[in-house]
Parts: structure tokens; C-alpha cells; sequence
């Protein structure tokens, strides 16, 4: 009797223990009056906010003890912790878009003005030195800066042909100037250019030329496009949208605490990161790719400086081609003999006039201009700018951590676990997809990565095998590096009619146009080249492409 009397005693003890730690109704419940002000805060009706703690057998997400939430309210609740997650990342990728649309458009600007004022001082100077040599080719020098330009913006054309084509057509202009008296027609004229290359009629300007604009335009613009493409693979990847399971980890990191009566105690720190690492795994396997690619961004502006250097070559074209003419005057008698010797005597023009010209022999003897410093400060300001956001996707969970999710700053045992105020034991895991099998607070499929991630991964690798191609000078095959035909905040800067008109002018030599991906560029600056010209596989042959794609960009172990 006594025994049964003892351990009836032990089990009301007991009972009024659990009843306290509970918030049992047969104690004295909580008010819900801070919670109800938070979340009418938030825009929410009050309605349904009850006074006091209600049992919370019908939580979904939160720990079902005593709680100031009913459904609708866990519902809201979880519905805004995703959308406010998802805003914060997109204000980071904001962020780093903006840092890097304001990189592209200086560096645009620059080369661009370069250009530009090459051929300023062309048309300054060539009309005083050349007279009518210069006056009536004038439309086949702005030609040939055009096709620069479209060449940097990306049309179909090859520029080592370009420059091939233009001093043929020169050569044929100048050599009927040069020689009024003369009946010149087709024929001989294909005579001449087929012996143009043995005569060296323009000396060394045309393989001098060739050779130093070949690697500074495509050192030019696939710096440009790798932070076109930086910027457009941060932008899609915000657009990939939070899963389920992330959504449910989110709420209950960010609105439980409010749930259970406690709405002070904030994330533990660890806590945070757990979930973050675990709800932007896919986005963390970028890393290794972005860092190539950032890399292969620095590398490559080695190639700006020097005589061969973006700036020497592109600012200075007007000075290759005052050589060649030069060039052409000063051996004007030699290469008339030659002409002759190969292709025979040609008629003489009986209306003709006599070589009168020779009056006008004028010179141009170019100086160099010094740079401006202009791309020195750039490239500086690049470089910094481009080592700061390397670790820019595996940061991303600490950073939202520490400036969104108002971490706690007391002790381990007073902050938010997830089930109560307390300590918080499991330890963090590492970065990336694979990493995140054991996560304690986000249940993750490791077997099935996000697609667009892994397309972007693509598009990383693709665009940094250009840039490695164009540091080692070679002029590769540039292809759009976006995966999708939309091109939204992206464009060529090739206009249709342009590039059409180049298109079936150079049909046997056309290369597929690289997108500059510039965002905001207006119509007159650059418009998107026609899809149909970029060549896509057959649609049987993507499920192989795709499963390649995931062969070959696996995560960085770190």
C-alpha cells in the first residue's frame, strides 16, 4: 500500500512537470500578444491570431508542442520565409550583376573608343597625305572599320579574311589610280591579285596587320564577353526557384521560434548555415567553374599591353594602313615592271590621262600615340573586383546568414536549434551537392542535380576554353555561350541588316557570331543576330549532350 501511495506520488510529480515545460491548459498559458503584433507586422490579418497558445497537433512544419500559430498562419508564415529568402539572393545576384554590367560597359566604351578615334585620325590625315588616292577609296576605309566593328560585336566574319579582302580591293583601286593611262580590265586585274601575294605590294603592313589585330581584337572582345557571360549565368541562376524541402528547413529556421512563443530567440549560427548549405547546394557546385572562368578573365588582360596589345593595335590601325600605302608609293615603279613581267602589257586607254598623278606623292609618316592610362586604372579595378567575388557561391549561405537571417549573438544554449532555445550540435557541412547527403536540417537528392545549374556549369567551362584559346592567339569558333535562344539582357550588337548583308557577301567563310551578352545595349548599338544562324544539335541528341554535361562538370572537391 505504501508502494502504490509512492508511486502515485511520482507520477503527479511527474505529470506537472511535463505540464509546466509544456505550457499544460491546466497551467497558466501563454499570451500570443507579441507574436500576434509581429505578424500583423507583417501585413496579416489578426483574426485568426489566437490570445493565448493553442495545442499544436496540427503544425505541419514546426515542433507540434503549444504554439501561437494555427495552419493558415504556418501557411503564411512559410510562404513568406521563402519569398524573403528569394528576394535576398536576388539582391545579391543584383549586386554582383550590376558590378559586372558596369565592368562590361567600361571596357566596351574603351575599346570602342579606340577604334573610333583610329579612324578619326585616318580621315584627319589621309586626305592631306594621299590626295585622291585616299579620296576615292574613302568608302572602302569605312568599310573596313565597320567590318572591325562587327568583327569585336560579333557578326559572321573572319577577320584574317577581312583583312585579306580589303587590301585585294585596294590593291585593284589603287594600281587603276596609279596608272590612268592604262586599259585595266577584269582579267588583269584577277592577274594582279593572284600575284599580290608574291609581289608584297603593300610591303608589311597587310601580315603585320593581320597578325597583331587578329589577337588583340579576340583578346578584346572575349574579355568582354566573359563578363557578359558572368552576368548572365548569375542572372539565370537566381531564377532557379527554392525547393520544397528547402522551403519547410526556411520556415522553420526563420518563424518557428515565433510559433512556439519564443519570437526573440534567433538562428543559431550553425543552424543557418545548415539550412543555407543544404537549400543552395546545386548553386555552390558553380564554384569551381567560376573560378576558372574569373581566372582565365585576369589572365587573358595580359594580352592589352605592348605593341601586339589591345590598346597599341586596335588605337593604331590607321597606322598599318598609312604604311601599306606608303609602302605601295615608295615600290610604285618596281611593282609596275613585276605587274607587267607576270600579266603582260596592258592597253592604253587612248581617253585616258597621262600619269599626271605623280604630282601627288604625298607621305604619311603616323606617330604612335601614348596610352592614357585609361585601361591600366580599368584593368586594375577589374582585377580587384574579379578577386573579391571568387568565392562568390560557396560565401552566399554565410553571407544571407549573416546579413539577413539576424544570427544570434548570445551563447550556444540561448539561441534558435529549430526545436527550441538551446545548443546546437550537428556540425556543418561542406559545400556543394555531394557534400549535403548527411545535412541534418535540409533532406537533399544528391542523385538528381538542378538541371539550369548544371547548364550554366556548361556555359562557364565553354566560355573559359575561348578565353584560354584567345590568350594563346588563336581566333576559335565563337559560338553563343547562352543556352537558351531568349537572350534576355543580352545582344550581339550585330544589326540584321548588317550582318546579313556580310552573310551573303562571305557565305563560304562565315563563322557563327559570338554573343557579347551587353546588357541594356540599345537598338542602334548592337541588336540580337538571327537565331537561325547559330546551329543547334538535333533534338535526339540532347539527353547524350546533357549526360555529358554532368560527366564532365563535377564539383571541386574542397
Amino acid at each position: 500500500m505504501e508502494l502504490r501511495a509512492r508511486g502515485w506520488w511520482l507520477l503527479c510529480a511527474a505529470a506537472a512537470v511535463v505540464a509546466c515545460a509544456r505550457g499544460d491548459p491546466a497551467s497558466k498559458s501563454r499570451s500570443c500578444s507579441e507574436v500576434r503584433q509581429i505578424y500583423g507586422a507583417k501585413g496579416f490579418s489578426l483574426s485568426d491570431v489566437p490570445q493565448a497558445e493553442i495545442s499544436g497537433e496540427h503544425l505541419r512544419i514546426c515542433p507540434q508542442g503549444y504554439t501561437c500559430c494555427t495552419s493558415e498562419m504556418e501557411e503564411n508564415l512559410a510562404n513568406r520565409s521563402r519569398t524573403e529568402l528569394e528576394t535576398s539572393l536576388r539582391d545579391s545576384s543584383r549586386a554582383l550583376q550590376a558590378m559586372l554590367a558596369t565592368q562590361l560597359r567600361s571596357f566596351d566604351d574603351h575599346f570602342q573608343h579606340l577604334l573610333n578615334d583610329s579612324e578619326r585620325a585616318l580621315q584627319d590625315a589621309f586626305p592631306g597625305a594621299f590626295g585622291e588616292l585616299y579620296a576615292q577609296n574613302a568608302r572602302a576605309f569605312r568599310d573596313l572599320y565597320s567590318e572591325l566593328r562587327l568583327y569585336y560585336r560579333g557578326a559572321n566574319l573572319h577577320l584574317e579574311e577581312t583583312l585579306a579582302e580589303f587590301w585585294a580591293r585596294l590593291l585593284e583601286r589603287l594600281f587603276k589610280q596609279l596608272h590612268p593611262q592604262l586599259l585595266l580590265p577584269d582579267d588583269y586585274l584577277d592577274c594582279l591579285g593572284k600575284q599580290a601575294e608574291a609581289l608584297r605590294p603593300f610591303g608589311e603592313a597587310p601580315r603585320e596587320l593581320r597578325l597583331r589585330a587578329t589577337r588583340a581584337f579576340v583578346a578584346a572582345r572575349s574579355f568582354v564577353q566573359g563578363l557578359g557571360v558572368a552576368s548572365d549565368v548569375v542572372r539565370k541562376v537566381a531564377q532557379v526557384p527554392l525547393g520544397p524541402e528547402c522551403s519547410r528547413a526556411v520556415m522553420k529556421l526563420v518563424y518557428c521560434a515565433h510559433c512556439l512563443g519564443v519570437p526573440g530567440a534567433r538562428p543559431c549560427p550553425d543552424y543557418c548555415r545548415n539550412v543555407l548549405k543544404g537549400c543552395l547546394a546545386n548553386q555552390a557546385d558553380l564554384d569551381a567553374e567560376w573560378r576558372n572562368l574569373l581566372d582565365s578573365m585576369v589572365l587573358i588582360t595580359d594580352k592589352f599591353w605592348g605593341a601586339s596589345g589591345v590598346e597599341s593595335v586596335i588605337g593604331g590601325v590607321h597606322m598599318w594602313l598609312a604604311e601599306g600605302i606608303n609602302s605601295l608609293q615608295d615600290n610604285r615603279d618596281t611593282l609596275t615592271a613585276k605587274v607587267i613581267q607576270g600579266c603582260g602589257n596592258p592597253k592604253v586607254n587612248p581617253q585616258g590621262p597621262g600619269p599626271e598623278e605623280k604630282r601627288r606623292r604625298g607621305k604619311l609618316a603616323p606617330r604612335e600615340r601614348p596610352p592614357s592610362g585609361t585601361l591600366e586604372k580599368l584593368v586594375s579595378e577589374a582585377k580587384a573586383q574579379l578577386r573579391d567575388i571568387q568565392d562568390f557561391w560557396i560565401s552566399l549561405p554565410g553571407t544571407l546568414c549573416s546579413e539577413k537571417m539576424a544570427l544570434s549573438t548570445a551563447s550556444d544554449d540561448r539561441c534558435w536549434n529549430g526545436m527550441a532555445r538551446g545548443r546546437y550540435l550537428p556540425e556543418v557541412m561542406g559545400d556543394g551537392l555531394a557534400n549535403q547527403i548527411n545535412n541534418p536540417e535540409v533532406e537533399v537528392d544528391i542523385t538528381k542535380p538542378d538541371m539550369t545549374i548544371r547548364q550554366q556549369i556548361m556555359q562557364l567551362k565553354i566560355m573559359t576554353n575561348r578565353l584560354r584559346s584567345a590568350y594563346n592567339g588563336n581566333d576559335v569558333d565563337f559560338q553563343d555561350a547562352s543556352d537558351d535562344g531568349s537572350g534576355s539582357g543580352s545582344g550581339d550588337g550585330c544589326p540584321d541588316d548588317l550582318c546579313g548583308r556580310k552573310n551573303s557577301r562571305k557565305s563560304s567563310s562565315s563563322r557563327t557570331p559570338l554573343t557579347h551578352a551587353l546588357p541594356g545595349l540599345s537598338e542602334q548599338e548592337g541588336q540580337k543576330t538571327s537565331a537561325a544562324s547559330c546551329l543547334q544539335p538535333p533534338s535526339f541528341l540532347l539527353p547524350l549532350l546533357l549526360a555529358l554535361a554532368l560527366t564532365v562538370a563535377r564539383p571541386r572537391w574542397r
